[in-house]
């Protein structure tokens, strides 16, 4: 070989491998994601929000919150309002999650990271899509890795970590918004309760208790004013776990109660069982805003607070003669208890201006 053509081929070989060092170090840069957001315009466009969706389970979203009108409504609960709070916390996680590390880009994994398509019978991951003026961001969400999670974003093969670990729910009751009323019995003046035959109609006579405004059954004497007196978590930060079409619930036999209050406003419940659940309709004379909200729906409430309001008439007697006391409800858990958070670990104060 004569030296001319050696150095020409050792030339085109040092160029060659030039060439390939350049593309490989350009393929390393543009897969070098460590600390990028996840949705990178999310932030800027969160308040042009118009729709999240999450899917789990089935091809079919499991739960879609959208703007309807000018409120926000779970569509699966017939366009309910919607929790905003709630939303705009999975809307912060979503927008503040970071790539942690590049990981496979094999879809024979996925399942084992549990990021294959939702419906699929093996590891499949939860898609959220959150709709935005001008793009539709979408992830898959998969298992929980130190403090995040495998996540696939798009319809891309590659899968990564994020952190912070990004939480939600899946079921549309825990969407709504499941706030009723509010009222401490101290505010109640008098109640009158009808529970298949019996009737009977209570009233404060001092801050101390009730007594009864109808007769008691023969022989039969009341209890103390005190144990008259309505729980005090009977009304007290009622809310609903689920929501449904008052014609979907039997209320042809339903118990009622109305709660007069001291200032003359009046609360109306109706009240039927439905195999383990318990439902109630709601009414208030003024409080127009609750009376838009709860026309034609039906609540799921826990039956401890069922049994409060709809307390039977023997419960407000005196034991007859050698029989023993009838107990009250068990008290359940405190009024202010609300469902799982649908937020991400460590995420900060919201931002000033919510996407409604």
């Amino acid at each position: 070989m004569s030296q001319r053509r050696f150095i020409l081929l050792l030339a085109a070989a040092l160029v060659a491998v030039a060439l390939a060092f350049f593309f490989s170090s350009r393929r390393h840069l543009a897969r070098d994601t460590q600390g990028m957001l996840l949705f990178p315009t999310l932030a800027d466009a969160v308040n042009g929000v118009s729709a999240v969706t999450i899917t789990k389970g089935a091809p079919a979203p499991s739960v879609t919150v959208h703007r309807s009108g000018d409120r926000w409504t779970v569509a699966e609960r017939a366009d309910y309002p919607a929790d905003v709070a709630k939303l705009r916390k999975l809307l912060l996680a979503l927008s503040e999650a970071r790539i942690v590390e590049e990981k496979t880009s094999i879809a024979a994994n996925y399942p084992a990271i549990g990021v294959a398509d939702p419906g699929q019978a093996e590891g499949a991951g939860t898609r959220i899509a959150v709709t935005a003026p001008h793009e539709t961001d979408t992830v898959i969400i998969g298992k929980p890795i130190g403090g995040g999670n495998f996540v696939r974003p798009g319809s891309g093969p590659t899968t990564y970590t994020v952190e912070p670990s990004l939480s939600f729910e899946t079921d549309p009751r825990y969407w709504i918004d499941s706030t009723l009323v509010d009222v401490p019995a101290t505010a109640i003046a008098s109640v009158a309760v009808k529970i298949g035959g019996d009737e009977y109609r209570l009233h404060r006579t001092t801050a101390a208790g009730f007594v009864f405004e109808t007769a008691t059954p023969k022989g039969r004497a009341a209890l103390d004013a005190a144990s008259l007196t309505p729980p005090s978590t009977a009304l007290a930060n009622l809310t609903a776990d689920d929501v449904a079409a008052a014609s979907s619930v039997d209320f042809g036999t339903a118990s009622t109660a109305v709660f007069t209050l001291n200032d003359g406003d009046t609360l109306s419940l109706a009240g039927a069982a439905a195999g383990d659940k318990r439902w109630i309709t709601v009414a208030r004379s003024k409080d127009p805003a609750l009376g838009t909200k709860t026309a034609g729906h039906a609540y799921a409430i826990p039956q401890y607070r069922y049994d409060e309001i709809f307390r039977p008439l023997e419960q407000l007697l005196a034991p007859k003669s050698g029989a023993k006391p009838v107990a009250p409800p068990k008290p359940g858990p405190s009024p202010h208890a609300t469902h799982a958070p649908a937020s991400s670990p460590g995420a900060r104060a919201l931002p000033a201006k919510p996407p409604v």
